[in-house]
């Protein structure tokens, strides 16, 4: 389908060498998943040192790149200036580009979309080129950049799970215990939460019970500098609104894409700093985990978080004291169609068509190729149902 119609020409650039990895899979990806579809990369001639890899890809509609660089120690005090040519020159490569976006990282600790975060980041649409060539010069404020602080001013790092969503999984363990009468009283939320939907104690499997023509789209693991610009594309284009449950560390890098999301009238919802699962550590940790996050983004949306999602569907009734301890709402979903275990195109749209329904919420990836590949055709058969899709914020409760 869509990643068919992306073949590559270019009298500068060839596009048909295979990417080694999909950046973006690192910290989400499970066992047992399948190999995602092979991307796209464009070879910049004469080649550049420090160009790792540079993605390209489309939603149909427009096209993007994501340049990856990895410079040596010796070369971080010309990062930005080395970002400003590796930009430029793959506009030049590519005309019909509509964005392009880059992530500079240290070569000796690249591991990695989910590994030490990049030395700076930046959004440059095609509209903003002449500010980004003046930023890299030093001529003047940009304001779709983020450079690294360094490690005291961000939270330790840990080293993120991969963490199969096979449903909601109320759990105990030894860091977090839970006493009997506890665990039955959130088991009890639970229950009623997932029978009469609606907002029980802290708990939203569903909308309220007898919701009619509205479900909630839900995407974890944002946001992804190759994917969200696409992404917000198509939603804009659609006139669905989604909840985003980011990834604390993700947006620290890349900012500019949490505001985007807020100013298109989407919502932000908290999915960890670190995408960790919650049960093995000590609750302080787990609880660090979503403040973090919390703060992270409250400072760059100006808008309190309402909704906390934890990763893999699995949490404690530590946990989720915790999240309400910070005014959160634990979100859970109806319809997990697996698109980050990469089953196929025709697979994707049936589960979403057999589980799709009023009231329900909907658990998509913003960062798996497949999703972006069936969304156009997602979001046209819930018009068909006649089921507007929202934020998690606009169901009924």
């Amino acid at each position: 389908m869509l990643l068919a119609l992306l073949a590559l020409s270019s009298v500068a650039a060839s596009a048909q060498t295979p990417a080694t990895a999909l950046p973006g899979q690192v910290q989400p990806v499970a066992p047992g998943t399948r190999p995602a579809p092979t991307l796209p990369t464009l070879t910049l001639t004469p080649a550049m040192p420090g160009v790792h890899v540079i993605n390209v890809l489309g939603n149909g509609f427009i096209t993007v790149a994501h340049a990856i660089l990895t410079l040596t120690p010796e070369q971080h005090a010309q990062a930005r200036e080395i970002a400003g040519t590796v930009v430029a020159r793959v506009y030049a490569a590519r005309p019909d580009l509509a964005e392009v976006d880059v992530s500079v990282y240290d070569a000796s600790s690249y591991a990695g979309f989910g590994g030490p975060l990049p030395l700076l980041t930046a959004s440059v649409p095609r509209a903003r080129t002449m500010d980004f060539e003046a930023w890299t010069a030093g001529r003047g404020p940009y304001d779709r950049q983020w450079v690294n602080p360094g490690p005291q001013a961000l939270p330790t790092y840990r080293e993120p799970d991969k963490v199969r969503e096979t449903g909601p999984t109320l759990t105990t363990s030894p860091s977090m215990p839970a006493r009997p009468a506890q665990r039955s009283r959130t088991q009890l939320r639970v229950t009623s939460a997932q029978i009469t939907g609606g907002d029980v104690g802290g708990l939203l499997y569903r909308a309220r019970r007898g919701t009619d023509g509205v479900a909630a789209l839900t995407f974890d693991d944002a946001p992804h500098p190759l994917f969200e610009p696409l992404l917000l594309d198509l939603l804009r284009r659609s006139g669905a609104h989604a909840t985003f449950f980011v990834i604390g560390r993700n947006a620290q890098a890349y900012p500019y894409f949490v505001r985007d999301m807020a100013a298109q009238g989407h919502e932000v919802a908290n999915h960890t700093y670190h995408h960790v699962r919650l049960p093995p550590l000590s609750l302080p940790d787990a609880t660090d985990e979503l403040r973090w996050t919390d703060d992270l983004l409250r400072s760059i949306t100006g808008k309190p978080v309402r909704y906390f999602r934890p990763p893999g569907g699995d949490y404690t009734p530590g946990t989720l004291n915790a999240a309400r301890s910070l005014g959160l709402t634990t979100v859970f979903w109806t319809d997990d169609p697996g698109d980050f275990q990469n089953p196929g195109d025709s697979t994707l749209e049936a589960r979403y068509r057999s589980k799709l329904h009023a009231g329900g919420i909907v658990l998509l990836h913003d960062n798996a190729p497949e999703m972006l590949d069936v969304l156009r055709d997602f979001l046209r058969y819930a018009r068909q149902r006649d089921v507007t899709l929202t934020t998690v914020g606009g169901l009924p409760k």
